[in-house]
């Protein structure tokens, strides 16, 4: 027996009746086994090595091109959905490998600017555009030369199904999908604190007393209340669920749509939108990459799959490359 399948039996007789198992993975292509890792910790580390994880941390979560080392990153961001995830599906004896995969490819195809840059391709591109289908896709074709990572399937549908639409097929997919939610509102609160935007102080009084006084208390009481409240599904308990949902509503009104948080952000819209008209009708100016693309789907989808890859200080120099002039020297 080699290690992997060893970890696939143990697998069997120590987590949930309800955990995936990675013995009963399957992926697109079919593939040999790794002799050390179960199918879920290869996706895994597939994710992990890939260069659209690695541009992750030059990407937007909430403030556009923070100045301050301390302010979240889509990385950061990606590496605590895995962290809450994981104690989640832990505490449940779901598995944890196929948990931390999900979790760290759920944004992969995520825009430069954050949600700003996710509406602009989604105004400009005509069949619209949703970061967790580019995720999606990421991993599926634009990885590897257009090889794609060969995910499994279960890992997949967690990455596609992470934001809207129905719930993941698994509960590990579902982990993910609640603590992406309970990682951004907390350290959203915790960034727009930082800047000034917000006191903890302000955070109404009924979800003071219903979650915590302090990120900790309240990441703390949403994951028990996860944990207490899953069976067949993974959901928070009624109580907490209702002041979360007024915490999200509040985050809404004070900080996602706060003039000072998005100042900037027309100006990253108008950015993206400019850099998807020139690059959509000027196809062979579009790196070597995506010319495969061009050919196969036309070039609307190949500028599109170019400029959501880009970061947010990428995407800044392609526009002064594309739009600004530059000084006469001889």
């Amino acid at each position: 027996m080699t290690i992997s399948e060893a970890a696939c039996a143990l697998e069997r007789e120590i987590l949930s009746p309800r955990a995936a198992l990675a013995g009963d993975a399957t992926r697109l292509r079919p593939e040999p086994p790794c002799e050390i890792r179960t199918a879920f910790q290869r996706d895994r580390d597939r994710i992990l090595h890939s260069s659209a994880f690695r541009r992750l941390k030059h990407k937007t979560q909430v403030f556009l091109s923070p100045e301050g080392d301390h302010y979240r990153t889509r990385l950061t961001h990606t590496l605590e959905v895995a962290q809450i995830a994981r104690t989640i599906a832990r505490a449940l004896r779901l598995n944890e490998d196929l948990t931390e995969a999900v979790a760290l490819g759920h944004d992969l195809g995520h825009t430069p600017f954050g949600h700003a840059g996710e509406r602009a391709l989604d105004s400009a591109f005509a069949p619209g555009f949703r970061h967790y289908e580019q995720s999606l896709r990421v991993v599926d074709k634009l990885e590897k030369d257009g090889q794609g990572l060969n995910l499994t399937q279960a890992v997949r549908n967690g990455i596609e199904r992470h934001t809207n639409g129905p719930q993941a097929d698994t509960l590990e997919g579902q982990c993910v999908r609640l603590a992406d939610r309970v990682a951004y509102i907390n350290h959203d609160i915790d960034d727009a604190v930082r800047a000034g935007v917000l006191a903890e102080a302000d955070i109404p009084p009924p979800v003071q007393d219903a979650l915590g006084k302090s990120k900790s208390e309240r990441i703390n009481t949403l994951v028990l209340s996860a944990v207490h409240g899953s069976a067949d599904a993974i959901a928070l308990g009624p109580g907490t669920a209702a002041a979360f949902e007024l915490l999200h509503s509040f985050m809404f009104g004070q900080v996602y749509t706060n003039p000072v948080c998005k100042s900037e952000e027309a100006k990253a819209i108008d950015m993206i939108v400019w850099l998807y008209q020139y690059f959509a009708a000027r196809p062979g100016l579009l790196p070597e990459d995506y010319r495969r693309i061009v050919e196969a789907e036309g070039p609307e989808r190949a500028a599109v799959d170019y400029i959501a890859g880009m970061t947010d200080r990428f995407a800044v120099h392609t526009f002064e490359a594309c739009f600004v002039p530059k000084g006469w020297g001889m």
